[in-house]
């Protein structure tokens, strides 16, 4: 099959033969509709770690046959990643443990002082690192949410220009919301900060799964992204970008392979000669299967064509969102508008729902898994609903008048195949105008199916 015609179907994955127990009797195959959460690892993926595994050596230090291999694994890895990304020659890829980790590491690497900006909207991944501890960064400036991608432009144009002084400055910003799914004008957002003497990084967890990355060409100076949304498994991530603050900032992690040479100093003690390359940050024995998992994904996306995946989920964007305006009492929430662009990550909220007790019911009943909560950017889903607590009660259903604290994410990509989708759709459609077929009950703060003995109604 070719990549053109394998793209314009989905691409194999993992767990698409799973079946799910369903509380009203039998199974049904799981529709996995959380990949915004963790992408199902594509089955090329998974063939080539496998393929791999009786591989598996020590690298940099060995001289054995399969250190040796190991080692020119991981380094090839870096080098298709920094191709799938469009990196710039001199840039630096290091492999990092995910997103979190990836931003938590530039945090540590900014020049004493440095001013950063980020808007509210961000996932905290992306808000919370540059004011954690061991960050080196000085003033942090939040932005409110912008209500379109010109205001964002705007906005930062704005904040930048009131600046004072000239020292190093750094905007974070997202390529797609994890909550909205809408794409963020990043080449302009770039621009904006290069105007004002600023660097950028670019948050792309959500965007390298479903549009091409270009660093060169959108002109960011950093991008982070990790591998268990790209496809791969968990546990890998990426921070790639221009090498000078990362050469100057002290080894995210002391330890061997981040130093290049160790001496015994006088008087006690040792000096330390640290790596100027990627290995400065990557200490300790790296994760060589997950470094390949990532290259591996970025090869297959590459091979089965931007364009052809694009397109492709976009037609099922746009299925979704005609669903789900069909269906009464459902709002989706957006920041940029109804015609604004956006990935396949979509959030909402059902009039009469707990979005708990929603997300409940599709998996239990209908075999469908998607997320519910503030996904980890509660100052925008607070923004979005109006609202400033969050619950996650079983109450809900027909008639029930409580307005939603939370929200419901349904998100899907390459893997994802159209009748997950039509499933979906057909399954929120039946709870919204009938209900439930099953009684829940709160347990932890989670709504989980209620057990035989504590029913208080019978399956229909």
């Amino acid at each position: 099959m070719s990549a053109s015609t394998l793209a314009s179907a989905c691409l194999p994955v993992l767990g698409r033969e799973v079946r799910a127990p369903l509380v009203t009797g039998g199974d049904a195959e799981y529709a996995a509709l959380d990949y915004a959460a963790s992408a199902p690892a594509l089955q090329r993926v998974w063939d080539d770690v496998a393929a791999y595994a009786p591989y598996y050596g020590s690298v940099h230090r060995g001289a054995g046959y399969l250190s040796q291999l190991s080692t020119e694994l991981f380094e090839s890895s870096r080098a298709t990643v920094a191709g799938f990304l469009g990196c710039r020659p001199d840039d630096q890829v290091v492999f990092t443990r995910s997103t979190t980790d990836s931003l938590n590491l530039l945090a540590t690497a900014l020049p004493p002082g440095t001013e950063v900006y980020v808007f509210e909207t961000e996932h905290h991944a992306a808000l919370l690192p540059w004011q954690h501890t061991g960050s080196a960064a000085g003033r942090v400036t939040v932005l409110a949410a912008p209500s379109s991608p010109g205001q964002a432009v705007a906005a930062l144009d704005s904040a930048l220009a009131a600046r004072v002084g000239d020292g190093p400055a750094l905007v974070c910003v997202t390529g797609a919301s994890n909550v909205t799914g809408e794409l963020w004008p990043v080449r302009e957002l770039t621009a904006a900060a290069h105007r004002h003497g600023a660097r950028l990084v670019l948050d792309a967890a959500q965007l390298a799964p479903h549009h091409p990355v270009d660093v060169a060409e959108l002109g960011v100076d950093w991008v982070a992204f990790s591998g268990h949304k790209l496809y791969a498994p968990f546990g890998a991530g990426v921070l790639a970008g221009r090498a000078d603050w990362l050469r100057a900032a002290p080894p995210y992690l002391a330890g061997g392979g981040a130093s290049r040479r160790v001496l015994r100093a006088e008087g006690g003690g040792v000096d330390v000669e640290w790596q100027t390359t990627a290995a400065r940050h990557e200490a300790g024995s790296p994760n060589v299967i997950g470094a390949y998992a990532i290259a591996s994904a970025c090869k297959a996306l590459a091979e089965a064509g931007f364009d052809a995946l694009v397109a492709r989920e976009r037609a099922l964007v746009a299925r979704v969102l005609d669903g789900l305006a069909a269906l009464p009492g459902v709002r989706v929430l957006s920041l940029f508008g109804a015609d604004a662009a956006r990935v396949g990550v979509i959030s909402f909220v059902v009039d009469g729902w707990s979005s708990s007790h929603l997300a409940a019911a599709l998996s239990a009943e209908h075999g469908i898994g998607v997320r519910d909560g503030l996904f980890c950017a509660h100052p925008l889903v607070r923004a979005l609903l109006g609202e400033a607590g969050e619950s996650a009660e079983c109450g809900g259903g027909a008639g029930d008048a409580e307005r939603p604290l939370n929200a419901v994410r349904v998100s899907f990509g390459a893997g994802t195949p159209d009748e997950h989708v039509d499933r979906f759709l057909a399954a929120l459609g039946s709870l919204v105008r009938d209900g439930a077929r099953w009684s829940y009950r709160t347990v932890d703060g989670r709504c989980v199916p209620a057990s035989g003995e504590d029913r208080t109604a019978t399956a229909a």
